[in-house]
């Protein structure tokens, strides 16, 4: 079994509630998790990153963290997908890189990679910032249509949460 394999038959396992297995996967695959989060290749540390998530790993954040600030898309698409994973239950995860979120959102050159940053601060906690941030992408003649609806969408979920 390669890591794609067992991070498809972890998310599985995580889906069912089998966290007894889910467990003893983690501990398995660990060490796989990290080495691959270090390839040169960023096929590898994009199937990492993305395993992070679907191992349901909330102690591999700081890999995560390195996910978001790696040279190739893909990677830090893949660090934002098992985020918002992650953030899912919990703001945690999202609070705590807020600021490379933002970041990511107003100027990766990378659209795919922006619109999943967005999705992201949405599990987050409605902060002015953010909110403001989302409201001024929205409305900017100068972003793509899917990148402005998608922070529009975010923003009024925050709105939303923070009138709650």
């Amino acid at each position: 079994m390669n890591l794609v394999e067992a991070a498809a038959e972890a998310d599985a396992l995580a889906q069912r509630g089998a966290e007894r297995e889910l467990a003893a996967l983690r501990t398995q695959w660990s060490d796989e998790i990290e080495s691959a989060a270090r390839a040169a290749d960023y096929r590898e540390r994009a199937v990492a990153y993305r395993a992070v998530g679907q191992f349901r790993f909330r102690q591999k954040l700081e890999l995560l963290r390195r996910g978001l600030e790696d040279e190739s898309p893909a990677c830090r698409g893949s660090a934002l997908v098992s985020l918002e994973l992650l953030s899912r239950d919990a703001p945690g995860p999202v609070n705590g890189v807020r600021p490379m979120l933002h970041s990511l959102a107003n100027s990766d050159p990378n659209q795919a990679v922006r619109r999943l940053a967005i999705i992201c601060l949405r599990n987050g906690s409605p902060q002015r910032d953010t909110i403001v941030l989302l409201q001024g992408l929205a409305e900017s003649e100068e972003q793509e249509v899917d990148l402005r609806t998608a922070a529009k969408r975010v923003a009024d979920a925050l709105r939303k949460k923070a009138a709650r």
